[in-house]
This record gives structure tokens, sequence and C-alpha cells, in this order.
């Protein structure tokens, strides 16, 4: 059985610290166990990188290897065409996941790439909404067969 790549984007390493009026309390590896109870027997590769370069080699991975791609680009949403090149290459389904809501935000934050791609947008969830993604994943891939 594939794994579901849930990929993090830069400052993500710092939640719980970083900002908890947007951004909450939970940290990462709060998260992370958050996403592995939601998956049930569903495989979960879960990582978080400040780099550009490796979020894009893990969508390569995922090209390869993977059922389906969570991911939260943080920064990289709103300026990496590189990023959305890659995920255009990914043959399963995409869903773009934001804590906050990106849309109640500043105009800098309002256009994303990514959706360019996504599948399906998450946003304003909080951390806690990575398990409603983890099942929705589940859900598209199941209609997929």
């Amino acid at each position: 059985m594939k794994p579901i790549y849930i990929l993090n984007g830069p400052n993500l390493n710092r939640l719980g610290k970083r900002e908890p009026a947007i951004y909450g309390t939970t940290t990462l590896a709060e998260v992370e166990q958050i996403c592995r109870a939601a998956s049930g027997d569903r495989p979960i590769e879960f990582r978080q990188t400040n780099s550009e370069e490796t979020l894009i080699n893990w969508v390569h991975e995922a090209i390869d290897e993977g059922a389906g791609i969570i991911i939260n680009p943080a920064a990289f949403t709103f300026t990496s065409l590189a990023l959305l090149d890659a995920l255009k290459m990914f043959d399963g389904p995409v869903i773009e996941f934001h804590i906050s809501n990106i849309h109640k935000r500043e105009p800098i934050y309002h256009r994303s790439y990514v959706s360019m791609r996504a599948d399906a947008v998450m946003a304003g969830l909080g951390a806690e909404g990575y398990g409603t993604a983890v099942a929705a994943m589940l859900k598209m891939l199941v209609q997929r067969g």
C-alpha cells in the first residue's frame, strides 16, 4: 500500500511557538501524531523542511512512491513556480492545507500557486485540521479505486 505524503514547508518546525495567536500551540510532533492516528492502516510519510529544493525532491519521490500528497507549503505557496511544476507531475490527489485562513490575512497570502494543481484546498481549521485532511485524502483514494 502506497503511503500518503504529508509535506510541510518552512517555519512549520516552529509550530507551538511561532505566532500562537495565528497558528495555535500544537507542535509539529503533535500534528504528526494526529495524522498517524487519522491514517488507520494507510502508511504516511510525514516530513518538514525549510528548503524549497528538499520539498520539491520529496514531491518527486511521491510521484514514484506515493498514493496522495497533503501539502502545507507555507510561504512557498505564494512564491514557488518550481513547486507547482513538481506537483503537476503527480498523478494522485493533492490537498493543499493551511492552518490559518489565508484569505483572512494580508493580501500577499491570497494568491496560491499550489491551488492551481490541488484537488482540494483546506484552510483555517487549525493544526487539528490535519486529521480532517487525512480523512479527506483517504476518501479521495477510495473514490479513485
